[in-house]
């Protein structure tokens, strides 16, 4: 028996040393971090005194201090009323959109000289290397959501440039539900609980969604299997907006940005999906530490596909509308350097709860097109950030830039400890020297009838959906009925008979199929 005992903890201790890897108390499986960090401690005899956060030490952890054995606890007793503070005040708002998430770091490697001729940002420059954070997340999931529910995944690229920050914030899928910002909040609405009952509700998301059938592509995607990727590292991303690039004439194009897997890109069907759901909730977020931690690397090769101004004018469909693909039969897609996820975060919470993206971050070189709902999303995103974080977020090391010269007028405000010296806080200004990054000046398009007006042109939102169902596979046609009757059934018949009326739209098959179900 004592044998036995012994066997069993080698084989124990056997098992833990391979869960750590050479990097200090930095573990390969997330269920031994804390005995990583206690091994950590020992080898190095830090184990340090407990304080509070102004630095006195706490004698005591577990008892207040009281009037006598059994009297109440006495407000004279500090470390308690800190100890209660600190912990009201641990949570900040949590993301409207994209709540619940999974980061890591990594580097984007430029392997091509494509885009040098249509843009002037240093980071599209040949063998330039840009350190970033990447944040994965499900679009309309709360924080405690499960990570396997059908869904969007958020796929946000923050790459450090040596020109500022270039924030990429993108999803798994190429398209999305609607082409116009102004929907935004209701469409979101429609994604999150019933104001009265506080419940999920099929009813609010396919009215609304059967009322703007230009989300039918995106239905498409999502309710096939795509809609449930089996591991953040292996799915695709997608830029989903078009975005101009313009080079050192002045001269411009249209462009937009992929990140296409290295690893097998891999799915679950809707039952492994809510298996998974039940029994590990986490189980996207788990898969990615894990790789890291293990050396498993992913990466993705960073593509591109470019329409000059006369292709755009006259392209079949409007090129600006990020609910209609760029097929690559029609606009190629070319190569241009890789993405690489190497390092997990050290602490979630400052790391990937914290970080915070904004699609108006963009070097000089790649500007916004008159996409509408790009155009939205400048705004709502940063304004977001000074919600949830405050008005300094990017001070956070996770957030603040790596350029060199930092020079502005902001000042103040809750938990600036920079604060820029004594440099003007006012501009133009007679005392700064000029600043050896390129000075920022948009480029000019012409802005036409087409793009400023507020009516909505008449559009084909089918065509793409009915190429996309023909490319299916027998068994991938089976899924996305059988996915669509299922999310369908509960809904009332005349929000449901409009939806299949835009299914019917895009192949009377699919309608067959989902009347036979239903």
């Amino acid at each position: 028996m004592a044998k036995l005992v012994c066997w069993v903890t080698l084989l124990s201790l056997v098992v833990f040393c391979n869960s750590q890897s050479e990097e200090e108390g930095y573990c390969t499986s997330a269920a031994d971090q804390l005995m990583c960090f206690k091994t950590t401690l020992d080898e190095t005899n830090e184990g340090d005194a407990l304080t509070t956060g102004q630095g006195q030490g706490i004698g005591d952890i577990a008892n207040s201090k009281t009037a006598g054995p059994r009297g109440p606890t006495l407000i004279e007793d500090a470390l308690h009323l800190k100890e209660l503070a600190q912990f009201d005040r641990e949570r900040i708002p949590e993301r409207v959109v994209h709540a619940k998430g999974a980061g890591a770091y990594g580097e984007l490697h430029i392997t091509s000289d494509f885009l040098e001729k249509y843009s002037k940002a240093a980071v599209f420059r040949n063998g330039s290397s840009s350190p970033l954070f990447l944040r994965f997340s499900q679009v309309a999931g709360e924080l405690g959501s499960q990570d396997t529910v059908r869904d969007v995944r958020g796929f946000a690229v923050k790459v450090k440039t040596e020109e500022g920050i270039w924030d990429l914030v993108g999803n798994n899928l190429p398209v999305f539900f609607i082409r116009d910002a102004r929907l935004f909040p209701s469409f979101i609405h429609t994604q999150k609980r019933n104001p009265q009952t506080h419940l999920k509700d099929t009813n609010m998301a396919w009215d609304f969604l059967s009322l703007r059938n230009e989300s039918t592509l995106m239905l498409m995607y999502l309710y096939s299997d795509l809609g449930t990727p089996a591991s953040y590292r292996r799915m695709n991303g997608f830029g989903v907006h078009t975005f101009k690039l313009v080079n050192t004439e002045g001269d411009s194009v249209f462009a937009r940005f992929n990140w296409r897997v290295n690893q097998e890109l891999r799915n679950l069907t809707a039952e492994e999906a809510m298996g998974l759901a039940g029994k590990n909730p986490d189980y996207l977020l788990q898969d990615l530490y894990e790789n890291i931690a293990q050396k498993n690397f992913p990466s993705w090769t960073f593509t591109v596909q470019i329409l000059n101004a006369d292709e755009a004018e006259n392209l079949h469909f409007n090129p600006f509308d990020p609910t209609k693909v760029w097929f690559t039969d029609e606009i190629p897609e070319y190569e241009v350097g890789k993405l690489i996820l190497n390092k997990n975060q050290n602490n979630y919470f400052a790391e990937v709860e914290q970080s915070a993206f904004d699609p108006a971050n963009m070097p000089c070189g790649i500007e916004p097109s008159p996409d509408k709902l790009l155009q939205g999303r400048l705004f709502s995103y940063l304004d977001t950030q000074y919600y949830r974080l405050g008005v300094n977020f990017n001070h956070l090391p996770v957030n603040r830039p790596v350029n060199k010269v930092i020079a502005n007028s902001y000042r103040d405000g809750h938990m600036n400890y920079d604060n820029d010296g004594g440099m003007p806080n006012y501009n133009p200004n007679s005392f700064m020297k000029a600043s050896a990054l390129p000075r920022y000046k948009e480029s000019t398009y012409r802005l036409d009838s087409d793009i400023v007006d507020r009516h909505e042109p008449a559009n084909d939102n089918f065509f793409q959906a009915t190429q996309l169902y023909e490319s299916f596979s027998e068994t991938d046609k089976i899924h996305l009925a059988q996915n669509l009757a299922r999310d369908l059934k509960p809904v009332f018949p005349f929000i449901r008979e409009r939806a299949l009326k835009n299914f019917e739209a895009v192949s009377s098959d699919l309608f067959d199929r989902l009347q036979q179900i239903l």
